[in-house]
């Protein structure tokens, strides 16, 4: 029973995020639970999955086609901040995109402004940037974030980190499992032999 409610909280969740109405998966279950008047609260990874299913199910085959357009606009931008070890992360990695997903790299490098000056010089329009706080494993950091747009229909979300991070795992609070996202080359290799692949537990 407690099952079959938490699916109905899951998939009232994972509406609420692929409407855009709730941006963060605690309170899209809050919300959810309150909507539905239930006392239970699903896992991250139990809404991750009806999140997939919403999004298969309103964008079939467009979606795959969308994924492959967007890991190769993510090489593009890798490629120009090679220097700076990027790593696509977030639902483009891990092949899960939906109507509102950006592209999410990391980059290593103690100074912000020279990612800017290499976006900058290589034509990329620069949309947002700043500093800001969030949380890794319940611990909240500050990084410098740029929101990028290489002359497409994507947005890129870059997260410029301290270069001691390089290569450190991370366990992802959606998924439960650990963070480990594409290098250039990884990336390449995924377009050349498996351009949808999924990287998830499920």
């Amino acid at each position: 029973m407690d099952a079959a409610l938490r699916r109905r909280v899951a998939r009232e969740a994972a509406n609420l995020l692929y409407l855009g109405i709730e941006k963060e998966y605690r309170q899209a279950k809050l919300r959810a639970a309150e909507t539905l008047g239930l006392n239970v609260l699903p896992t991250n990874l139990e809404v991750a999955m009806e999140l997939n299913k919403i999004a298969e199910e309103n964008e079939g085959a467009a979606r795959l086609e969308r994924l492959v357009r967007m890991r190769r606009e993510a090489l593009r931008v890798m490629r120009i901040l090679e220097k700076y070890n990027p790593v696509l992360v977030g639902s483009v990695w891990r092949g899960t995109i939906h109507h509102r997903s950006d592209i999410d790299i990391n980059v290593y490098s103690d100074n912000p402004q020279e990612v800017l000056d290499a976006l900058a010089e290589s034509g990329v329009k620069i949309l947002e940037k700043g500093w800001v706080k969030m949380s890794k494993e319940g611990v909240w950091v500050e990084a410098y974030r740029i929101l990028a747009d290489l002359d497409s229909n994507f947005t890129t979300e870059i997260t410029v980190r301290n270069p001691l991070e390089y290569g450190k795992r991370e366990r992802c609070e959606v998924y439960g499992d650990t963070v480990s996202g594409l290098n250039i080359q990884e990336l390449e290799r995924v377009l050349l032999k498996n351009p949808t692949q999924r990287f998830t537990p499920f």
